[in-house]
């Protein structure tokens, strides 16, 4: 069964879905049939054993129960259904993948990683972005209903060919195939039901959107995966005598230790050489440069570090002199080129702590009755350091690579804008430091799957969706076999 709710756009207004910041936080949701996979940027690199064991490593948070090589298998499984086009790179802290064909690299960016391998040798890379896009195999998903992606640059819309991977155009119609899914929009989700005579979950109650009646609907296996600062109010939200402070919540870390990505920072420039070429049409990805900062040993005053992104363009820019059918023609018209323009954003792993937390309000309720989500998440001395490394590294790459005009960058954004919110329901070892095992169950309610944001134990740097879906795959297939 799949709960949701249906507004009229892809992002709910705040006004008709209020939370309580105690610290600013932008929290970006989609509440339309197909969530968030219609808003995804789409970027999906696989996590590393220097990722799963850096909180052992390092000394931060608590140690994840898996390593590479558990997830590994469902990393292909995930790629492989999906469509995720990227090139073999061969390097140990970002693995290769199910890859159909990657699509190329232009001029400037070639010009631009061939001078990060004369200066820095194979110490720091530029590649492709791997992207959940259809480049090859078209028979395999034709049979999902999708086609190519047409690279038109108006992903923002929801692909109509399916060229993207979305619920909506793989997974749900999938599902359906079966005979086993009942699609319930127009569902709030109240809470989960836990029986306390058998000692487990039974159900969950919605909230009709329209009618404001409350239905309940019963299972033998729950996965909650509202995203992670909702599956924290869903788990808080759900008390009964055995679990007064939220489902699960033994230890009273349930809504703790949530942290995000730091994306606060870039760096632009121009370049004027490669004047003969120029870029044309859409590509659905960018360069990208993994973490090369403390992957290896540590050497900075900061802990973990930050990747980036990379992009260089050059287009047509029209003369804007005259007014009226003149100025129209001229627009309409463009007979000049501009410069490369080149651009590159920070994307900074941040380090979970106890300070960062969500919770329910003991007064204020939304619409249908549920508390508001008291959000309390903010940037630390450790992400100001790395925003201040990012800033000075990026500066001199490109200078390095002969770019001018080069442009820093730190507009201090709230968190929340990078769509990156984790924790809050993280995974390890022990039922005191945390709230899943190794397999995404609850501790103390094992017939209840958590897989999305709330589950991670740490950040990484990568993209996080494509782990999040690895992490679904196992857990589906854990609760087929053993519950």
């Amino acid at each position: 069964m799949l709960l949701g709710k249906m507004p009229n756009i892809f992002f709910v207004k705040d006004q008709e879905h209020p939370y309580v910041q105690e610290k600013p936080f932008d929290w970006i949701r989609g509440y339309q049939v197909g969530g968030k996979s219609l808003l995804w940027a789409r970027q999906v690199q696989r996590w590393s054993d220097f990722d799963f064991e850096g909180p052992a490593r390092d000394g931060f948070a608590v140690d994840w129960p898996i390593r590479y090589k558990e997830l590994a298998p469902w990393y292909s499984h995930v790629e492989k259904f999906a469509g995720v086009s990227g090139n073999m790179d061969g390097l140990p802290h970002l693995p290769d993948g199910e890859f159909l064909p990657g699509y190329p690299l232009n001029v400037v960016e070639k010009h631009f990683q061939a001078q990060m391998k004369k200066h820095y040798g194979d110490s720091r890379h530029m590649i492709l972005a791997r992207c959940a896009h259809i480049n090859g195999n078209f028979d395999y998903y034709a049979q999902q209903g999708r086609a190519k992606c047409q690279s038109r640059n108006l992903c923002q819309r929801g692909c109509p060919f399916g060229g993207y991977f979305s619920a909506n155009s793989s997974t749900l119609p999938w599902a359906e195939k079966t005979g086993n899914m009942t699609l319930r929009p127009d569902s709030v989700v109240h809470s989960i039901i836990y029986d306390e005579e058998k000692g487990k979950a039974t159900g969950v109650r919605v909230i009709d959107r329209l009618s404001k009646e409350m239905e309940e609907f019963y299972a033998d296996v729950i996965f909650v995966n509202a995203a992670a600062l909702n599956t924290n109010l869903v788990l808080l939200n759900s008390t009964s005598n055995r679990f007064p402070n939220g489902l699960g919540n033994d230890n009273g870390l349930l809504g703790k230790y949530v942290a995000f990505h730091n994306y606060r920072a870039g760096v632009s420039a121009d370049y004027e050489g490669h004047l003969e070429y120029t870029t044309q049409g859409g590509r659905p990805t960018s360069g990208y440069f993994p973490r090369f900062r403390n992957v290896f040993k540590q050497e900075t005053d900061f802990l973990r570090g930050y990747a980036a992104g990379f992009s260089a363009n050059r287009g047509p820019y029209a003369d804007q002199s005259g007014i009226g059918m003149e100025l129209k023609e001229n627009i309409l018209n463009p007979d000049k080129w501009g410069p490369w323009r080149i651009g590159s954003h920070m994307m900074g792993e941040t380090i979970p702590k106890e300070s960062g937390y969500v919770a329910l309000d003991p007064n204020l309720k939304d619409e249908w009755g549920i508390p508001q989500l008291r959000v309390n998440v903010d940037y630390d001395d450790n992400d100001e350091k790395m925003i201040k490394d990012y800033l000075e590294q990026m500066t001199e790459m490109f200078d390095k690579a002969g770019f001018t005009n080069i442009r820093t960058r730190d507009d201090h954004r709230a968190p929340g804008l990078d769509i990156h919110e984790m924790g809050g329901v993280r995974m390890g070892k022990d039922p005191n430091t945390s709230l899943l095992n190794a397999n995404n169950q609850l501790h103390a309610v094992p017939n209840v799957y958590v897989t999305d944001g709330a589950s991670m134990t740490s950040t990484a740097t990568q993209n996080p969706s494509l782990t999040y879906m690895a992490f679904a795959a196992r857990a589906a297939h854990h609760a087929m076999k053993n519950i």
